[in-house]
């Protein structure tokens, strides 16, 4: 069975942000090797949209982003989505009870699924879906923005700290 786990980049402040702080090499071949190791992602919407971006090639993109690029291109997606009505290369629509489908991905799959999106790890922590929460924390406060948790939360243990790179620590939590 597939676990479910929201990771994401997150300010000291608690908000994310992907433009507000760009991962150093150590950080981002960590990405490469974890969307790697991925059975694939689940987005919302507004996420899914942002992540297209590596659907298509980029002439100015060095190794590591072309390296990334074909790693993210190779796995599936799911996007759960109210209002788009077709998404884009190895990708597909969630439809219907979103408990439901995401329950059918957990049971047909192994590995990890990653979740990104606040709001839509938000619904699947009611769910009582979400398996881990993977919290990449950078040393930057935005004071505002869109919070890592979109609501309330379940109680949470530590299972794991660990620094990548110069400047992130990775802090992974499981439902207590």
């Amino acid at each position: 069975m597939a676990k479910i786990v929201f990771a994401l980049n997150q300010s000291l402040d608690g908000f994310v942000d992907h433009m507000a702080f760009q991962p150093d090499p150590v950080l981002f071949r960590h990405f490469i090797d974890d969307v790697r190791d991925l059975t694939g992602s689940l987005y919302g919407r507004r996420m899914y949209e942002t992540m297209r971006y590596w659907d298509d090639d980029h002439d100015e993109w060095d190794e590591s982003e072309r390296e990334y690029a074909a790693a993210w291109q190779s796995k599936p997606k799911w996007v759960v989505s109210r209002t788009l009505t077709s998404v884009g290369p190895n990708a597909s629509l969630i439809e219907g009870d979103l408990a439901t489908a995401i329950r059918g991905l957990k049971a047909q799959h192994e590995g990890v699924i990653e979740v990104a999106g606040p709001e839509l790890a938000h619904s699947l922590t009611e769910l009582g879906l979400v398996d881990e929460y993977r919290l990449y924390l950078h040393p930057v406060v935005l004071g505002h923005g869109k919070p890592f948790f979109a609501g309330p939360r379940p109680p949470l243990r530590l299972v794991a700290s660990d620094r990548i790179g110069d400047q992130a620590i990775r802090l992974t939590y499981v439902p207590a």
